[in-house]
């Protein structure tokens, strides 16, 4: 994967495609001349970050490398986060949601036939998980998008504790301030971060 950021002013955004593909091609014959790596332009994903008015002509371009063409996105996949063009995180949370609610629909045919302990354990590792999973990327987004991640954990709490959809979701919730809520547990990673590189136990 290469990594390639420059910033420009919106009248010169049109140049930036070339120059990106400049930089891409001369990348690529560096690899090239090595023998030992190379790169693959029709794995390559390209996505232009600013606002929506900055990148509305990008959307549609295409930037050339190596007799191929590498694709705009609105969306790239980086170790398992979805990073979108406005940097929302709208659509990693939408990738999150979609697997725990699917997760949940598996479990909930299992529930009765197993004790509260064993559905915690699964909730846990099939559920808990994904919500926490790089989730210090989740600080300080828009309340709207962490409710949907909420609703999830709502979901999996009243699955484990056998409550009704329509019950209220504070007694059912784990006990403990830093995990009572989405995101408490997002304050409560990076508290946690912080903490261990000013304790010198992390870099």
């Amino acid at each position: 994967m290469i990594h390639r950021s420059a910033s420009a002013l919106p009248s010169a955004t049109l140049r930036q495609p070339s120059q990106l593909s400049h930089c891409v091609s001369r990348r690529h014959r560096g690899l090239a001349e090595r023998r030992r790596h190379r790169l693959n332009p029709t794995k390559t994903q390209g996505m232009w970050l600013g606002s929506a008015a900055a990148g509305q002509n990008q959307r549609l371009l295409e930037v050339p490398v190596s007799s191929t063409r590498i694709n705009v996105s609105e969306t790239v996949r980086d170790l398992g986060v979805v990073i979108d063009s406005q940097l929302s995180l709208s659509a990693q949370v939408a990738a999150v949601c979609r697997s725990g609610y699917y997760q949940l629909r598996q479990l909930r045919p299992l529930v009765r036939s197993m004790s509260t302990e064993a559905v915690k354990t699964l909730v846990q590792a099939f559920i808990s998980c994904r919500l926490d999973y790089c989730n210090s990327l989740f600080y300080g987004i828009a309340e709207g998008v962490m409710s949907r991640l909420q609703s999830v954990q709502n979901a999996a709490a009243r699955l484990v504790s056998g409550a009704r959809r329509y019950d209220h979701i504070t007694p059912v919730l784990p006990t403990g301030a830093a995990l009572a809520s989405v995101r408490r547990r997002v304050d409560f990673k990076i508290a946690i971060l912080v903490y261990l590189s000013l304790s010198g136990m992390a870099p």
